[in-house]
């Protein structure tokens, strides 16, 4: 049997990241800690690009730009859609994640979806931390999982 082990190891990757404004605060902290995981990775701080759009609604057009650009070797999603009075909830939080796995898969590139969906504020603040280091660890696992499938299909 092969195994193929995870390889977490940042240099010479190129990360795009796109960050919902709706619910800054939280959005913000866990661009600072991605950024910072992606650095402990061994992503170069000239190598991550960051842009920011109004809410999550709005993240996957961007990413789709930005993997279309062929810049970047894989891309994160960064966001939250808190829980209001309304139906609005579900149709952002499903058709901002359905769009965020529709640009990956149309592309080719891994993106790590980050944008959180919770019942209120409390969840989306102890999910912070957790989610954001997380999202860093899975990009530059999957980036370098295509990698190597590329590799393959090159000899």
């Amino acid at each position: 049997m092969q195994i193929i082990a995870p390889n977490h190891n940042g240099q010479n990757l190129k990360i795009g990241i796109v960050q919902a404004r709706f619910s800054n605060e939280i959005g913000s902290a866990m661009l600072a800690i991605a950024r910072q995981k992606l650095l402990d990775l061994g992503v170069a701080d000239e190598d991550i690009t960051v842009t920011t759009v109004p809410g999550a609604l709005e993240v996957p057009l961007v990413l789709q730009r930005m993997a279309a650009s062929g810049q970047f070797d894989a891309l994160v999603a960064l966001g939250a859609v808190i829980r209001g009075e309304t139906y609005h909830f579900e149709l952002v939080a499903n058709e901002s994640g359905a769009g965020v796995t529709r640009v990956g898969l149309d592309f080719g590139i891994p993106i790590a979806n980050a944008i959180l969906t919770t019942e209120n504020d409390s969840q989306a603040h102890s999910r912070v931390r957790e989610k954001a280091e997380d999202a860093a660890v899975v990009v530059v696992e999957m980036a370098n999982q295509l990698q190597y499938w590329d590799e393959i299909a090159e000899d």
